[in-house]
């Protein structure tokens, strides 16, 4: 008998979905942030101009 409903999950800081615990994952689990390797990519980006104009 499965019992995934019962599996720990986390939401993910960058795309706010939420992922569940993986098995893979057990022995680091409290040091999982990210759901998946292209929110942690984006988590080291530098965050985007919001003001473009250059004041002169």
């Amino acid at each position: 008998m499965h019992k995934k409903t019962q599996l720990p999950s986390k939401r993910c800081p960058i795309c706010e979905r939420p992922f569940d615990w993986r098995k893979k994952w057990e022995k680091v689990w409290d040091d999982v942030k990210y759901c998946s390797e292209r929110c942690r990519r984006q988590s080291k980006q530098k965050p985007a101009n919001t003001n473009p104009r250059i004041s002169t």
